[in-house]
């Protein structure tokens, strides 16, 4: 039997748990990076929430974006 047979009989949690150790095999995790992007996220949401940062809506954020770049 192959590999690709083994997994295909696999049940879905085995094959989930199989996806992340091979994920986590090919590209181990960065701890250190993953706490500096979440620092980073909980920055920017207390930032949002407290009202010290503008959100800008899609549609002007698109409208910018085309009077940039329209050539």
């Amino acid at each position: 039997m192959e590999i690709m047979d083994v997994v295909d009989s696999l049940p879905i949690d085995m094959k989930l748990e199989l996806i992340d150790h091979l994920l986590q095999s090919i590209s181990p995790p960065q701890s250190e990076v993953d706490d500096a992007w979440s620092a980073e996220v909980e920055r920017r949401i207390d930032e949002v929430e407290s009202g010290k940062v503008k959100l800008i809506p899609m549609e002007e954020v698109r409208e910018r974006m085309r009077k940039r770049y329209r050539k």
